[in-house]
């Protein structure tokens, strides 16, 4: 059985719609009951979304009023000129990119057509609609909840699923151990995606910051994990047991256990370095089996390299612990 759930956003629009409709009540406006139409279209589920839903609305809604007076005092009150109007209007909207008005301006142009004449007192009982619908949704949505513990939910799980397939190329490297079902490739793609997407909707919750540390990470973390999926093919060709494979897998096991949003990078580069230094100095390979292990490991140690320097242009999360990778 699924866990009943409300909200924000519907939250809102419970309050919002009804507290339109009676401000509009209380001013004794005409088809009052738009203002609430107004409001449930425009509550959004970013302050970013709500602001621009609302200035689509309210420049579609004054245009059409305009473009009302123009229709139907020059060829009358008639259903066929609501379709000639619409048929000038809506590409007009398409010009200006704001077509999300659309909807709410048709209900205007169709009170004013009721109406059958444009008075000073019916623009003024139009443009009140349209000014309390809209000013109770951006009312409602000055408020955000805060998306940081759910994105730190993504972050977790994407470094612990960072720690276990590390950990079975541990496994692998020391004892050729291949059973491994490889479920996490597809979970972690899964996770950082929906990161990002939740990382978004916070950039767009701030209205004067365009950047956002979780995107980053978790741009990051994508780029980082295409490294690991181009590497894991290469294990499965490693038929020699060498003792470079021994020398990099306790490094990735040290590597594994400093999984974090934190960013001290460049003392792994340094290891690594010193890795490829050791293999250097290590005897030439006696046979071609064991010549194309230790390519591969290098291959390997190579796009380490690479993921780590990812990391280290990574200016970490504020809430890193210091000391880890």
């Amino acid at each position: 059985m699924r866990k009943f759930k409300i909200g924000y956003r519907t939250l809102k629009t419970a309050i919002g719609a009804p507290l339109s409709i009676f401000l509009a009540q209380l001013m004794d406006l005409n088809h009052f009951v738009s203002t609430g139409i107004i409001a449930i279209l425009c509550i959004q589920v970013t302050k970013k979304k709500s602001l621009k839903s609302a200035w689509s609305r309210f420049f579609a809604c004054i245009t059409g009023m305009m473009f009302s007076f123009l229709f139907f005092e020059i060829f009358g009150y008639h259903p066929i000129v609501i379709g000639f109007l619409l048929l000038f209007f809506i590409p007009t909207m398409v010009l200006f990119k704001t077509t999300e008005g659309i909807v709410t301006s048709a209900v205007i142009i169709l009170h004013l057509y009721e109406a059958g004449q444009i008075t000073l007192d019916i623009v003024q009982n139009e443009l009140l609609i349209i000014v309390t619908g809209i000013g109770v949704a951006l009312l409602m949505n000055l408020y955000m909840p805060s998306l940081e513990n759910d994105l730190n939910v993504y972050r977790k799980e994407v470094e612990k699923n960072f720690a276990v397939i590390f950990e079975k190329i541990v496994a692998f490297l020391r004892e050729g151990d291949y059973t491994w079902d490889g479920k996490e490739i597809p979970e972690t793609a899964d996770l950082i995606e929906k990161g990002k997407g939740l990382a978004l909707r916070n950039v767009e919750n701030r209205l004067l910051r365009h950047e956002d540390q979780y995107y980053a990470y978790f741009k990051m973390r994508e780029k980082q994990f295409e490294i690991i999926e181009r590497v894991l093919p290469t294990f499965t060709m490693i038929t020699a047991n060498v003792e470079q494979a021994h020398l990099i897998a306790q490094f990735i096991e040290e590597l594994k256990d400093n999984i974090h949003s934190g960013n001290t990078a460049k003392k792994f580069l340094k290891k690594l370095d010193d890795i490829k230094k050791e293999m250097e100095r290590a005897p030439l390979p006696k046979t071609r089996k064991e010549f194309e292990t230790r390519a591969r490991l290098y291959h390997f140690l190579y796009e380490m390299e690479q993921y780590l320097i990812i990391k280290s242009q990574f200016k970490g999360l504020a809430d890193a612990k210091k000391g880890k990778g």
